[in-house]
């Protein structure tokens, strides 16, 4: 079959699932995977012939994508950051809102407010799954010491092949953080992504989030949705250094809520952002003893 037949068959199988657009990242990103193809080869070579074995191979992709299984997990990576993750059923996987939050991070630490000659910043993610938040931190802050902290030994093991694919140290650290009483060290740094999708929130979730990724990374009981992030501040009073900053992403609809704890905690400098779909998602907070 002709490249330029089996994207019209492909696309045909998939469009009562999902949107165009979708689609057809979907189709590059397999293409590119399985045929050693790039986007522009369906315009220059379009007649090109699919060998029968990789048709073979497409064909089961398509009826993992059928059942909504996402790509990521389909092809067992991702981008993030502009670096490339390995993901499976164990780690969600990394998205566009979290680059955000990396990106803040990273543009605190260029404006000196933490920088010492003295020693270099020290950084913890709290929940890390892929390693993408603390990979991503150490790649464009080589001289930071960075530790994570995950309750799955699964996503570590990804973690750790991941800070390997990328070439960085990471201390890598199997813990439970609501069972936590105190932090190995003082970091200047404490970045948590933590659960924070309510039960009753589960209806706005689609199905190949829903049925593949890991649950225990996603969700909270409605009756305390801010479990981690108060259990994460009542640690950084303790652990983060005198100028020290906490940062969170959050659920959208919890923005006012999380602000509001933090500041019965006695955090200050509270600033919520929005991502760039426009939700309330991340908050820096600094906490002066």
């Amino acid at each position: 079959m002709q490249l330029k037949e089996y994207r019209v068959y492909y696309t045909e199988q998939l469009e009562s699932i999902y949107p165009k657009t979708e689609i057809d990242t979907f189709f590059f990103l397999i293409i590119e995977e399985y045929l050693g193809l790039q986007r522009i080869d369906l315009a220059l070579q379009p007649t090109f012939e699919i060998p029968s074995d990789k048709i073979k191979l497409l064909d089961e992709v398509l009826v993992r994508l059928q059942k909504e299984e996402p790509v990521q997990y389909i092809l067992g990576k991702t981008e993030f950051y502009g670096l490339p993750f390995y993901v499976n059923s164990n780690t969600l996987i990394p998205r566009p809102e979290t680059e955000e939050l990396v990106e803040w991070i990273l543009d605190e630490v260029k404006e000196g407010v933490l920088e010492s000659d003295e020693k270099p910043i020290s950084i913890l993610d709290i929940g890390t799954g892929t390693g993408c938040i603390p990979i991503s931190l150490k790649k464009h802050l080589p001289k930071a010491n960075v530790n994570a902290i995950d309750i799955s030994e699964e996503a570590l093991k990804v973690a750790q092949q991941n800070a390997k694919l990328n070439e960085v140290a990471i201390t890598f650290i199997h813990q439970d953080i609501l069972q936590t009483e105190n932090l190995p060290e003082q970091f200047d740094i404490i970045v948590s992504n933590p659960p924070y999708v309510r039960e009753l929130e589960k209806v706005e979730i689609k199905n190949n989030v829903l049925e593949n990724e890991p649950h225990l990374a996603l969700f909270v009981e409605d009756e305390n949705p801010l479990l981690f992030y108060k259990k994460i501040a009542d640690l950084a009073i303790k652990q983060l250094t005198p100028k020290g900053l906490l940062f969170f992403e959050i659920n959208q609809y919890l923005g006012k809520e999380t602000v509001d704890m933090l500041k019965s905690k006695g955090f200050s400098k509270i600033e919520l952002r929005k991502d760039l779909f426009g939700n309330d998602r991340m908050i820096k907070a600094s906490y002066i003893n």
